[in-house]
């Protein structure tokens, strides 16, 4: 049975993949070397939280921009404001998260 032929790949899609699994990595591979350092009573600078709070808005970014790839790139030219309108919410929501936890985090750090 013949495959119907399959439509290509967004442009963007293979170099947002690479980014994501990169800060992903960089992300894991920072919290593990922070928790060494840490592990031992020891104190880290809060300016080395940089790395793995830069390494998660890289994954942030990238999904988000995977997210839009897939569902607002591909709709119907009918649907597509309303798929933007609740990527945009989605997004906003996802970024929101992101900044609370990061202030949440620094704020932590400042009172002790």
């Amino acid at each position: 049975m013949p495959q119907p032929d399959m439509p290509s790949p967004h442009p963007l899609r293979k170099l947002l993949l690479i980014a994501e699994f990169t800060a992903l990595a960089i992300l894991l591979g920072s919290m593990a070397w922070l928790s060494g350092q840490t592990g031992d009573g020891g104190q880290i600078q809060p300016a080395w939280l940089l790395i793995p709070a830069l390494a998660s808005l890289g994954v942030f970014l990238s999904f988000i921009g995977l997210m839009y790839l897939r569902w607002v790139a591909a709709a119907e030219t009918a649907n597509r404001f309303r798929h933007k309108v609740i990527f945009s919410l989605l997004a906003v929501t996802l970024i929101g998260v992101w900044v609370y936890g990061v202030a949440n985090t620094w704020f932590s750090l400042s009172a002790s």
